[in-house]
């Protein structure tokens, strides 16, 4: 008897995963009544809660949008902590919907992993960050130093690659969250701290003597990174993917928070009109309804507006477009068209 009730339990919680997997992510997405977005654990201008506890930032920008662009609530949305060692199982087994994490896009993690990246939402590249008194001007200069790293990252096998190809050796320093490595880094525990150049932008802007510290002008991986979603969902991957792609369209063609609701009255650009659900009927193609991306971009901007609030170069993380420019500016971002 004890057999048949452990196999009647065994048997009761399949059949609520299999009703669970037969759910789309939009529908869980929809019953729940907001988007649960994966984030970091504290990057400033990209994810980090403020004093008040609200999260800010430019990829938590992005999930506000896909929420507005979902519910018409860019508030719509909680956020998950997580760092580099647990954000691939919480996406995979449904903890959050969309990780937007500075993310990079790889083949292992694209294919090994059955993930789906979305597209690229910021061009990134390894760099090195050092005390300035430490007289080093070039990462070619750093052989036998010791390396903050964190572990679980492209990070840290771009450092043994860097280090090996030009004859270098370092000892590494290994932490389990960006927090840890600032923390080791301005402690003296290394010499150096590396990761994503804007990462390093990042932590810099929240030392008390940011000037400092230099980040050497070694870029030495390319590093993609963008939103990503669990394989076997086309649908939702197409909502997340089409959402990030219409605000960078946005941008392209002159669509802004502030004159979005005006363009959505008329516009002699077809293509504003299909993004703004004025001619086409995309919407319904999605799942949505035809105000969706018009929503997206009234709640955060377009690519550009996100961009220059939260890391631009006049914030204290101050970054350049640079490859992040429009590719009529010289960058590589543009969108897919709607059409």
């Amino acid at each position: 008897m004890k057999k048949n009730v452990l196999f009647g339990t065994f048997a009761a919680s399949m059949l609520v995963a299999g009703i669970a997997q037969a759910q789309s992510t939009l529908e869980q997405v929809m019953a729940r009544g907001e988007l649960v977005c994966g984030s970091n654990t504290g990057q400033a201008g990209f994810g980090a809660p403020d004093a008040n506890g609200v999260w800010q930032g430019f990829d938590v920008g992005f999930c506000r949008a896909l929420a507005a662009a979902i519910f018409n609530d860019p508030n719509a949305v909680s956020f998950v902590p997580l760092t580099s060692q647990t954000r691939f199982s919480a996406l995979a087994s449904g903890e959050v919907d969309v990780l937007a994490r500075n993310t990079t896009w790889t083949f292992v993690r694209d294919v090994d992993l059955n993930l789906t990246f979305v597209g690229t939402n910021y061009y990134d590249g390894q760099g090195f960050m050092v005390p300035r008194e430490l007289g080093v001007s070039s990462a070619r200069e750093l052989d036998g130093a010791t390396v903050c790293i964190e572990t679980g990252t492209t990070t840290e096998l771009n450092l043994a690659d860097y280090f090996r190809v030009n004859g270098m050796s370092y000892e590494p320093v290994p932490v389990d969250t960006a927090a840890e490595a600032q923390q080791q880094y301005l402690a003296g525990a290394c010499d150096v701290y590396t990761t994503d150049v804007s990462a390093l932008a990042s932590s810099r802007a929240a030392f008390a003597e940011p000037d400092a510290h230099l980040i050497l002008p070694e870029v030495v991986s390319k590093e993609p990174l963008g939103p990503v979603v669990r394989h076997g969902d086309d649908n939702w991957a197409d909502i997340v993917q089409w959402t990030l792609f219409a605000l960078i369209a946005a941008e392209e063609l002159g669509i802004t928070s502030a004159n979005v609701e005006e363009l959505k009255t008329g516009s002699n650009n077809p293509e504003v009109g299909r993004i703004l659900g004025t001619d086409g009927g995309f919407g319904a193609m999605l799942g949505l309804d035809d105000d969706w991306a018009a929503r997206a971009i009234a709640a955060v901007g377009n690519y550009g507006e996100l961009f220059a609030a939260t890391i631009g170069d006049q914030t204290p993380i101050g970054l350049a477009r640079g490859l992040n420019a429009q590719w009529t500016q010289g960058g590589l971002l543009y969108a897919p068209p709607f059409r």
